[in-house]
């Protein structure tokens, strides 16, 4: 009987914490709409998910602290991962644009770019829902690492299609 009451009650939180995404989830004017890369600083998005500030912070504070401190934490994580992936989504449509190139170099980099970025996009999505569950129970850590490395992934293969496209511009996709 016990089992049964934990079971409903984690499909509970589970179905409050998809809804409370859906809900609360705001229309932004993202990048790929608004025609530009939005700037994400690395250093700082690096320091959300390290695990030494995870441990430091969870030794010096309470155990409530702790926890408020980590869902303040988490919330940021979740703005820079949503950066992220609207400049992933804005970066498929420029390698979109780029496949049409009759140069093969061209159009093999904007394939690259093109499958970067959409596992970026999709890595974000799980990132954002793991990020929300993590939120529920703030005392465990949220690892982040695989959406920072495919993010610089991204970054190079735009910047490989930029340079491609005009030698003579750089383009990078992070702050850092």
């Amino acid at each position: 009987m016990s089992i049964a009451i934990i079971l409903v009650v984690a499909a509970l939180v589970c179905l409050l914490v998809i809804v409370g995404m859906a809900v609360v989830r705001k229309p932004q004017l993202s990048a790929a709409s608004s025609g530009q890369i939005q700037p994400l600083d690395i250093d700082a998005f690096r320091n959300l998910i390290d695990p030494r500030e995870h441990e430091y912070l969870r030794s010096r504070l309470s155990p409530r602290e702790f926890r408020r401190v980590q869902r303040k934490r988490l919330r940021a994580a979740t703005a820079y991962i949503r950066v992220a992936e609207q400049n992933a989504a804005f970066l498929v449509k420029i390698g979109q644009m780029a496949l049409a190139s009759p140069e093969p170099d061209k159009a093999k980099a904007a394939r690259q770019l093109i499958d970067e970025a959409l596992l970026l996009r999709r890595n974000a999505t799980i990132a954002i829902l793991r990020i929300q569950i993590a939120a529920v129970w703030p005392s465990g850590q949220f690892q982040g690492g695989a959406i920072l490395e495919r993010y610089r992934s991204v970054d190079r293969s735009a910047m490989l299609l930029a340079r491609l496209q005009n030698p003579a511009a750089t383009a990078r996709v992070s702050a850092s």
